[in-house]
């Protein structure tokens, strides 16, 4: 069902819109966890090690898809607040086209590349082979990623924040009886796992196609609708390229990271594999939760109301907070029992590195969180130079600090450490660019079309805030 998110009470609006939102995302990152968790149940320590090795390549891929996106959400939800729903529609079939032929290049350099990343970042050999061919099979199954991805995307602009869980629910669920099927049952090992995500994906994929599809049919047009456009393509790619350079540096920070956590050999690699899926639920989580500030960002500007977008970031700073305090509880004072789900020693060095991850890192989900609520609201409004400042500046500090602190007598431990200090002070950046930037990105189309003796045109205030983002950088 469409959502107008331009109506209704702005705290009230963006919780119902984004806890839907919140629950598919632990739905999508139960893929990754049951690939784990049955890896390291069923097969054993070295097959989690590969799997978790295999998963920071993986994000590279995630960090493309997830970039389309995000392109395609903010710019369809900006001319559906707007109401133009001729070029909605054509914002939505341009965005498949392009991330269509996105993947199939990524597809290439995957199948091709993927076993010289591996020996590039240190693999250890006994974990090589198993990474290599998880890896081979998640290539194949990139179609079905990005047009998943895709489709969420269309359904957040448009409101429907339900329909992307209904879907994930299902698939997820049945991706772990799969994945038990394929490894217990048929021993395949980690190629069970990865054939396991490969099919519910697909299932998934194909499903919300078919929605997507109907409801673009059911959406009333005024003139034949154009299936791709270069003009429409570059406003994707304006909001779809940052959001791609911020994930795949993220990705290729992650997997510099791997590469050091890597020296320090199997059970630390093992460990770490396991908490840090466990991290990565959250903080995809709270990343997720700030799309959706975004989605609502967007319409909000498409529909020139420019008071709920300032009333949106209270409400979203108040949701993930509220959403932080048993998480970091939980993960905290229960890691051990969270961790025990993927390995089978109890008192082993693995289950110490993994619980040592989550303690230090747990209290600092408040403050990243908060860091992602402001980011969402940033890229909404088309501020994305100030966005990726702050998201850069958080990953260069936390690659840093984590090559120069694991080289001291902490070992390990500094590499933990440098987590919550990029994440401080890239929180302090977007805090000083949400204060200044956007307050006067929000007031300037309004000040310049009262001069001209104008009505604002929606789509041409989200167009403004981006180019004065540019033009003060």
């Amino acid at each position: 069902m469409n959502k107008d998110l331009t109506v209704g009470k702005p705290s009230q609006v963006l919780w119902q819109f984004c806890l839907p939102m919140f629950g598919s995302i632990i739905f999508q990152q139960l893929y990754n966890i049951a690939d784990s968790l049955v890896a390291g149940k069923f097969i054993g320590e070295n097959a989690l090690a590969a799997v978790g090795n295999s998963y920071e390549i993986t994000l590279i891929f995630i960090a493309f898809a997830f970039g389309c996106n995000i392109g395609c959400s903010v710019i369809v939800s900006r001319y559906f607040g707007a109401k133009e729903y001729d070029d909605m529609k054509t914002s939505v079939y341009t965005a498949l086209i392009g991330s269509a032929v996105l993947c199939a290049v990524l597809m290439v350099f995957g199948l091709l590349g993927c076993r010289s990343l591996l020996e590039l970042i240190n693999t250890p050999a006994e974990i090589l082979a198993d990474s290599a061919l998880y890896l081979d099979i998640y290539v194949l199954g990139l179609p079905f990623m990005f047009f998943y991805n895709i489709a969420t995307g269309i359904f957040s602009a448009l409101g429907d924040s339900k329909t992307p869980f209904y879907f994930l629910a299902v698939s997820s669920l049945s991706n772990i009886g799969v994945d038990i099927l394929f490894v217990a049952g048929f021993q395949m090992g980690v190629a069970g796992v990865a054939w396991a995500t490969f099919l519910c994906q697909g299932v998934s994929c194909i499903l919300a196609m078919v929605v997507v599809f109907r409801r673009m049919k059911a959406i009333p047009a005024q003139r034949k609708t154009v299936w791709f456009s270069w003009g429409m393509l570059g406003k994707i790619a304006v909001v779809a390229i940052p959001s791609i350079l911020q994930q795949s540096f993220i990705s290729v920070g992650n997997i510099i990271l791997q590469s050091v956590i890597n020296t320090f050999g199997a059970s630390v690699i093992a460990g770490y594999s396991a908490a840090v899926k466990l991290n990565n639920m959250v903080i995809t989580s709270f990343t997720t939760l700030g799309n959706g500030i975004s989605n609502y960002t967007s319409q909000n500007m498409g529909a020139g109301k420019m008071d709920r977008v300032k009333a949106g970031f209270g409400a979203g700073r108040n949701l993930v907070w509220l959403i932080c305090v048993p998480i970091v509880i939980l993960y905290f004072f229960f890691g051990r029992t969270l961790l025990l789900l993927f390995m089978n020693d109890p008192q082993g060095p693995a289950v110490a590195t993994g619980m040592l991850f989550l303690r230090i890192l747990a209290p600092f989900y408040f403050v990243v969180s908060l860091k992602l609520v402001t980011d969402g609201i940033l890229r909404g409004c088309g501020l994305m130079g100030r966005f990726m400042v702050a998201t850069f500046s958080d990953l260069i500090l936390r690659v840093g600090m984590a090559i120069v602190l694991s080289a001291t007598a902490l070992g390990s431990t500094g590499i933990w450490l440098s987590w919550p200090i990029g994440w401080c002070i890239g929180t302090v950046l977007s805090l000083v660019f949400y204060v200044t930037a956007i307050r006067k990105a929000l007031a300037e189309p309004v000040a310049q079309a009262e001069a001209q003796g104008l009505e604002a045109e929606p789509v041409a205030q989200a167009e403004f805030a981006a180019q004065a983002e540019m033009e003060t950088l």
